[in-house]
């Protein structure tokens, strides 16, 4: 066999092994909520045997006790926002929103609520950029002359759902005790106001009507005349 079979055989056979390696490389394009199955139901809900607006008010303790603030709330909707700052030049805001609904049942049984809770997280990166200013110089116009001093700004750079089960475990856990301690009402309801009633004994007879006496007119008799 000739030297050209030796290198061609020898080419060919490179080329097959790289189009094998790119057939089994990963597509770059693949983005990161192509895994969801939509196959969990118990990460961001759960079930209580209490009303929503009692749910509610449990889940708006609960964030309330953990330092959230809380921009909304109603009796099936709360949510919140709370920062930290696990960096110098990093910034997290996490909003919490919980959704209260009723979950129907068979008639006769207690009545529950499921609790929808989800928490998105915002990231913020610290940016930085080099301030410069124009100076005039006579005759040859201006000129700009860099500055060591910067700006310094936070800017969003990621934005994701957190899906980590032993947070909402957590979360839930604390809304169950908030939950027992609740009234058996419904929280803000208002109670009906009634106008006093006065007892029979106070209430005052009316004055009784006298009898009118007939008034007796008896006949005059004339005088004798003694004329």
């Amino acid at each position: 066999m000739s030297h050209l079979s030796h290198r061609f055989i020898l080419v060919l056979s490179v080329v097959s092994a790289l189009a094998l390696a790119g057939c089994g490389s990963t597509d770059p394009r693949r983005v990161a909520y192509e895994p969801e199955e939509f196959d969990s139901t118990t990460t961001h809900t759960r079930s209580f045997a209490a009303t929503e607006a009692q749910t509610c008010e449990a889940a708006r303790r609960a964030l309330l006790s953990q330092g959230y603030l809380i921009t909304g709330a109603n009796g099936d909707l709360v949510t919140g926002r709370k920062s930290f700052q696990p960096d110098r030049e990093i910034h997290l805001e996490v909003e919490f929103r919980v959704v209260c609904a009723r979950e129907g049942g068979r008639p006769g049984r207690a009545r529950s609520t499921v609790a929808f809770v989800s928490a998105l997280q915002d990231r913020y990166g610290l940016k930085k950029a080099n301030s410069s200013a124009s100076v005039g110089v006579g005759a040859f116009g201006s000129l700009s002359v860099p500055f060591s001093s910067s700006d310094e700004a936070m800017v969003k750079i990621a934005s994701e759902t957190l899906t980590d089960g032993r947070f909402y475990d957590r979360f839930f856990s604390l809304l169950e005790r908030f939950l027992a301690t609740a009234p058996d009402s419904d929280p803000g309801a208002a109670e009906p106001v009634t106008t006093p009633v006065p007892p029979p004994a106070l209430l005052q007879p009316p004055s009784p009507v006298l009898p009118v006496s007939p008034v007796r007119t008896d006949p005059v008799q004339a005088a004798p005349n003694r004329g």
